[in-house]
């Protein structure tokens, strides 16, 4: 076994012992609110629960995470959490025409009705996820499709994409689409009918036609209702993290569609966001750049760690040699280890959200949607084999 290997079955180790003895149990036992139903929005370094306002993104994502930790083996229980998060969606959060509500008080009371694209993408996506580990529970692909037809019939973009609100709303913003097409894969792979890929295939190639700089090739955020980019310095805003994000779906729909043209791109985002948009003094990717790649927010969010080792598993799994895939694995473990310094919390299984520019951490509870992003990466990282 060669270093690389060595290193990444270390790293490996690391991250399955963290994530199955200390986070999943401690987001489960504490994270659930077993009085009023759904999940709690943070946890205090400490380990306390903030009964506060809850985003039904949240509840979501925790469906998804614990389904996931089932799927990799996890012999914990799973189904208080799942069930906790189907409930709350189908429940105090349900809204008319299949849709969800965005933020709920923890009474179950709506604070935000108004239409968010960004909290359905979750839920689509907490159903393919439920639907992956409860096969025989049909009631979930047809509340996934109730809300898509809604989102199809209502919220559709007259040429591409969707829209924020009917009636419209701008900026357009490339994000909740970004979380469409994760939603659109994840169908894909349990299973779903074939709109799931139409909308995938739509998603890809407005990445490739309009979210992308034509002489650059870096993501934008912000655009106009015909997915022009927003004039003015909202225009101009890239995020690494979702540079590598967006590489990883890319890679995985090239896989998907059987078309390579969206590989090259994909390599283009991650370059950008490793060379740009990573500080590796701190071994960290930093919040948000310039369209020029200089810096604006030097901040480094915990999300970005875990795009970063996503976008490296994925690059390595499409490698033409031996060597470039070592070389892929060994940025895959920097990412690693750059998500580890966020572990370092008080209440093992909890973590940081933000390192400061001088590498401390801002002092602040641990938020509940993160769980999401590290339970992806490390099991995209428990697929790799060298």
């Amino acid at each position: 076994m060669n270093d690389t290997a060595k290193a990444l079955n270390d790293a490996k180790a690391r991250l399955r012992d963290w994530l199955f003895n200390a986070a999943l149990p401690i987001w489960r036992d504490t994270g659930v609110d077993k009085a009023k139903g759904g999940v709690f929005e943070t946890l205090a370094l400490d380990g306390t629960p903030a009964d506060v306002n809850r985003r039904t993104r949240v509840a979501a994502r925790q469906v998804y995470s614990y389904a996931l930790a089932r799927q990799m083996g996890y012999e914990g229980d799973v189904d208080t959490v799942i069930d906790a998060g189907l409930n709350w969606l189908s429940g105090p959060a349900a809204a008319p025409g299949g849709l969800v509500y965005a933020v709920l008080t923890p009474q179950g009371e709506v604070v935000k009705a108004e239409f968010d694209f960004y909290d359905h993408a979750f839920a689509l996506l907490a159903y393919a996820s439920a639907f992956k580990v409860r096969p025989h529970d049909k009631s979930l692909e047809q509340k996934a499709i109730a809300i898509r037809d809604t989102l199809m019939t209502t919220y559709k973009h007259p040429v591409r994409g969707f829209e924020e609100a009917n009636p419209r709303t701008l900026p357009l913003k490339t994000n909740p689409h970004m979380h469409m097409f994760e939603a659109s894969l994840a169908w894909i792979e349990a299973g779903g009918d074939g709109v799931w890929k139409e909308i995938a295939g739509e998603i890809a190639q407005l990445c490739l036609d309009k979210f992308l700089h034509p002489e650059n090739g870096s993501l934008r955020e912000y655009f106009d209702g015909d997915w022009n980019p927003l004039e003015g310095e909202m225009g101009r805003i890239i995020e690494p993290g979702h540079q590598f994000e967006w590489a990883w779906l890319l890679v995985r729909w090239a896989a998907i569609s059987g078309d390579d043209k969206f590989i090259a791109p994909a390599k283009r985002l991650v370059e950008i966001a490793e060379d740009f948009g990573t500080d590796h003094e701190r071994n960290a990717t930093v919040f948000e750049l310039w369209d020029d790649f200089s810096v604006k927010d030097n901040k480094a969010r915990l999300w970005a760690q875990t795009e970063r080792m996503k976008a490296y598993v994925a690059l390595q799994s499409i490698a033409a040699t031996p060597e470039e895939k070592t070389g892929y694995v060994a940025k895959l473990i920097k990412g690693i280890e750059g998500l580890e310094l966020y572990f370092d919390a008080p209440v093992r299984g909890l973590y940081r959200d933000k390192m400061n520019p001088d590498g401390s951490f801002v002092q602040e509870p641990a938020p509940a949607s993160t769980l999401y992003h590290i339970i992806c990466a490390i099991d995209e990282t428990f697929r790799v084999e060298m």
